[in-house]
């Protein structure tokens, strides 16, 4: 499962008192839905939404083993309709609301939809089977100008020019279908020393495939002001951040709702780890949180 990260700083700002309501709208293996409940306990509840099926099957089943189910509603969904879902369930007076908005280490190691580029799967990348674009349209179907477009947006790769027109020129040839076709083609492109930097070669196109795929720039910029007018008077909204881009619409919306005084601002700067929780968990390392209250 994803590992939660700012566990503690979260806590810190989000402040959860017994018998307040809280939303986690990324539940995930739900490591911080638990960590609220000890806090909010004995009445308090956590609306859980989680877009993963499977995921959330897996969290179910900890809520039952840990005979949380009468506190916990589990809701399996995108956070773009927290609205709608807050209202279907009669979720009321909500203290706090989280958005993690990392990507499951579940979907990396155990689902074999391209997630990963150390496996060879197919290309898929979406989070709900339901949905319908996959990565593999996406690589196959749209235009070289749309590639290259998300390719150099939302992966912000160097050499996203090079790799849109190495894709386009394969697949005249044939589908391409897999993991390692894609990552073979990157390679064709890349220079040698970019093969062998920090990151994989392949990382930033597929971050930008996985984005495109499950439209997680546009979900985040609807779900925030629905999130606001969710809160409750003196309500917080936690967002915690991977990259830059997710970062940046966090920042400026946040900026938006302060000046016209409809929140303030509890972290002048983002919070970011410490250099242990680094160390224990890697993947944490670009992790940024932003929290607002509601006035």
């Amino acid at each position: 499962m994803h590992i939660s990260v700012l566990q503690d700083e979260l806590l810190h700002y989000l402040s959860p008192k017994p018998n307040q309501n809280f939303i986690d709208c990324t539940a995930d293996g739900g490591g911080d839905v638990i960590a609220i409940l000890e806090k909010n306990k004995p009445e308090g509840k956590v609306l859980a939404i989680e877009w993963s099926p499977i995921i959330l099957e897996q969290f179910r089943k900890k809520v039952q083993d840990n005979n949380l189910s009468d506190r916990v509603i589990l809701v399996s969904d995108s956070y773009v309709h927290l609205k709608e879902i807050v209202q279907r369930e009669q979720f009321k007076s909500v203290s706090g609301i989280l958005l993690d908005l990392g990507l499951s280490s579940w979907h990396l190691q155990y689902l074999d939809r391209g997630f990963t580029f150390q496996k060879d799967q197919p290309l898929d990348m979406r989070y709900n089977p339901s949905t319908s674009l996959t990565a593999q349209q996406v690589i196959n179907e749209w235009s070289e100008e749309k590639l290259r477009e998300i390719i150099l947006e939302y992966g912000e790769e160097t050499f996203g020019r090079k790799i849109a027109s190495e894709i386009v020129k394969v697949r005249r040839k044939k589908v391409i279908e897999t993991t390692f076709e894609l990552i073979k083609i990157i390679r064709e492109v890349v220079p040698s020393w970019y093969q062998k930097g920090k990151i994989h070669e392949a990382t930033k196109t597929f971050q930008a495939l996985r984005i495109a795929v499950n439209g997680e720039l546009d979900n985040l910029m609807q779900v925030l002001p629905q999130a606001i007018d969710t809160l409750r008077p003196q309500g917080k909204l936690a967002v915690i951040s991977f990259h830059r881009l997710e970062d940046k619409i966090v920042k400026t919306f946040f900026r938006k709702v302060v000046t016209q005084d409809t929140c303030s601002l509890l972290t002048k700067k983002p919070i970011t780890p410490s250099l242990e929780e680094i160390r224990s968990n890697p993947r944490s390392r670009s992790a940024k949180l932003r929290v607002v209250q509601k006035n």
